[in-house]
């Protein structure tokens, strides 16, 4: 296997809405590190946006977008 498969297979992308300007937006989440949450801007609206999300055999679960002050 090439060691670039490798690393795209822990990173997923999944549409998400911002919750301050409710358009949809791309996010790359790493599903390396188990679950956990992390603070990203919207590419639309700038505002920050807290990402939060579960990782159970690998898969991702429990996607949970909230504003973030």
């Amino acid at each position: 296997m090439h060691e670039g498969a490798a690393v795209t297979a822990w990173l997923e992308n999944r549409d998400i809405t911002c919750p301050w300007c409710w358009e949809t937006i791309g996010v790359e989440i790493d599903l390396s590190a188990g679950g956990q949450g992390y603070v990203e801007d919207c590419q639309v609206c700038c505002q920050p946006i807290e990402i939060a999300f579960e990782v159970e055999n690998g898969e991702l679960h429990d996607v949970r977008v909230e504003r973030s002050s």
